[in-house]
């Protein structure tokens, strides 16, 4: 998976008493997409997703799912100890890029690999998440 990021744009602005600096607001904020990729697998959920952005030959109008591409996504993050660690809401998501198989090199030494790009319109974290207590070994 991808990192996590976001950037908000500085607007520079004169206040009009002092015409030698400049001063710096916050503007739009942008969030990256996310990548994520697992092995190929007989799995078609990745594909299916990417499909209701555009299906080719679902016919006339019918390419695209307007009703549900987007989907809310729920980041969690587990340690060794398969305790969670912290969890990311991460909102409106929709699949703008889709790779089913990489390039296919008998030569190399590689797995094949799938991934999807996931634009996002923003992301918080969930507070709820507690920090898990550490496992006692006696």
């Amino acid at each position: 998976m991808g990192g996590l990021k976001r950037t908000t744009e500085v607007v520079k602005h004169r206040e009009g008493g002092d015409p030698s600096s400049t001063r710096k607001s916050p503007g739009r904020t942008e969030y990256d997409a996310i990548t994520l990729e697992r092995g190929v697998t007989h799995d078609t959920e990745f594909e299916k997703w990417a499909n209701k952005v555009w299906h080719l030959g679902a016919g006339l109008g019918a390419e695209v799912s307007l009703k549900d591409f987007r989907k809310p996504i729920i980041l969690e993050v587990y340690y060794e100890a398969g305790q969670l660690v912290l969890a990311y809401n991460i909102y409106r998501c929709w699949v703008s890029e889709y790779q089913s198989l990489p390039d296919l090199d008998a030569n190399a030494n590689a797995v094949a690999i799938q991934h999807i790009k996931l634009e996002n319109e923003g992301w918080d974290r969930d507070v709820s998440v507690q920090e898990p207590t550490e496992p006692v070994f006696t």
